[in-house]
């Protein structure tokens, strides 16, 4: 009911619930632009709360007119609404749309009074750097690399395009061919790929900084046998390592914008790939996602195989492409052409894969990709070492073997370790997480871990949701590790 009063109070009411079974919530704030400029006949004061270019009109490079933060009276209307949230609705956080159209000094004062109200309250955004602000060009706007140590996160593009494949603005042929870590590339082509083995051990590289927070200042072994920092590892001509402490960065292989998770990968595998290594490719994900140095972030029903049936930008497509069926019964996979507006150059590549039922999940796949993703959560926080605080801390305790030009393609296999100075978990001394992404298993010897104690995780021991990963086993008395297909295994050295 949005008349009157109603509306506050059922927001108030969902808060509060939400609150009363351990959840925070995180608000979606949308403040670098508007859908009019402000012109209209009853505008008090025309173009003040706009950027405008050169000819005197509105900067339209978020989508729509521009806002701009740098005036004052802008930002006034910014910090007052928050702080109404943040005091008046119990909002735990606020997710910035397009942050980097406002400025580093902006968050960080919002950051201030926020924190006045509610120290726990979390800031991140889209810290991307285009548009009219591009390169600080109006100032230091609040991007990936300006906002980093501020504690205020931003959405890292490095593992997500790493791990998935790809970019957010590819088309046509395009969203077949650029195949990523887990659905393909190199290893496993499909009929438009031609991604190489140098390709593949790029990526990986990336998807290993990820997995340590995404830090500028992280060291470790790349495939050519180098000693690099993150901020020497290059990405599209930028400095791929940028967080400089694990909360400065945001995790996430999926969100609102472009294809789902399981639509991208439809596009990526061979067409002959069966639903079983479908499910096991979208679980690698979202395991890679988890046990990542950082925040993590999941797109809504990333867990239950969501499709939008290709829909590429559902924001006003209605439910019909945004439904979450909750009975697992659907996954939403094929219920039609996307809308046009924003999909009809790509209709003919969907058209093939809409009809191909073969890759429609059913119950048991969707269920047990459900059951996965709460074993995976439960094993992040069994231990703090997946949630480490400081970039100091991942130098220290995270390692990475299978390194270097001899390396074992699509392995990525990270230790973290609590052997030396203060102790984080009581009852392990390091956790080994090793991520198999071809469609072969793999053994792999670590000297390191020759005759220790070591045990396949008790949560993916007992788990009903992947009975493959049972089959990883260590063999004590040469520090071997074997790992099924399309696999994320973890395994604790206990005290």
């Amino acid at each position: 009911d949005p008349s009157g009063v109603t509306r506050v109070r059922e927001f108030r009411a969902m808060v509060d619930a939400l609150h009363m079974i351990g959840l925070r919530v995180v608000m979606d704030v949308v403040y670098n632009h508007t859908a009019a400029a402000g012109r209209g006949h009853f505008s008090v004061v025309p173009d003040y709360y706009y950027r405008l270019d050169h000819e005197g009109y509105p900067y339209t490079t978020t989508c729509c007119p521009n806002t701009a933060s740098e005036r004052r009276m802008f930002f006034k209307l910014m910090l007052d609404t928050l702080k109404i949230w943040a005091s008046q609705y119990r909002v735990d956080g606020f997710r910035f749309d397009l942050m980097g159209f406002s400025f580093k000094t902006d968050l960080l004062e919002i950051k201030r009074v926020l924190h006045a109200i509610d120290p726990t309250i979390y800031l991140y955004g889209e810290g991307w750097d285009f548009g009219e602000v591009a390169a600080n060009a109006l100032g230091e706007n609040a991007t990936q690399t300006n906002m980093a140590g501020t504690g205020i996160g931003t959405f890292s593009d490095r593992g997500r395009d790493s791990i998935r494949g790809g970019g957010s603005f590819d088309r046509g042929q395009n969203l077949m061919a650029r195949q990523g870590f887990i659905n393909g590339l190199w290893y496993d082509k499909n009929e438009f790929a031609n991604g190489t083995l140098q390709e593949l051990l790029d990526a990986a590289d990336l998807v290993k900084l990820a997995l340590a927070g995404t830090a500028k200042g992280y060291q470790f072994v790349d495939n050519h046998g180098a000693l690099m920092t993150g901020a020497q590892l290059g990405y599209h001509g930028r400095p791929a390592g940028y967080g400089q402490d694990p909360c400065d960065v945001i995790n996430y292989i999926s969100a609102h914008d472009n294809q789902t998770l399981f639509d991208n990968n439809q596009y990526k595998l061979p067409v002959g790939t069966d639903i079983c290594d479908r499910v096991r490719v979208n679980n690698l994900g979202l395991a890679l996602v988890a046990l990542a140095q950082g925040i993590p972030f999941f797109h809504a029903g990333d867990d239950i195989l969501r499709s939008k049936s290709f829909d590429r930008n559902s924001y006003n497509s209605g439910d019909w492409f945004n439904r979450l069926d909750w009975t697992y019964r659907t996954n939403n996979f094929a219920v039609g052409l996307p809308p046009e507006w924003d999909n009809k150059d790509d209709w003919a590549v969907m058209r093939s894969f809409l009809n191909n039922r073969a890759i429609a999940p059913g119950f048991i796949d969707i269920y047990s990709s459900h059951i996965f993703f709460r074993d995976i959560l439960r094993i992040r926080r069994s231990t703090p070492l997946f949630r480490l605080r400081t970039s100091a801390e991942v130098q220290e305790r995270v390692k990475f073997y299978n390194v270097g030009p001899n390396q074992q393609p699509a392995l990525i296999v990270m230790a973290i370790l609590d052997r030396q100075g203060p102790v984080l978990d009581p009852q392990n001394r390091s956790v080994v997480v090793l991520f198999n992404a071809d469609k072969a298993p793999k053994t792999i010897v670590l000297p390191d871990y020759v005759e220790l104690p070591i045990e396949l995780h008790p949560v993916l021991r007992r788990s009903d949701a992947d009975r493959i990963v049972r089959a990883a086993r260590y063999e004590c008395s040469t520090g071997s590790f074997f790992i099924p297909p399309r696999t994320t295994a973890i395994f604790l050295e206990r005290r």
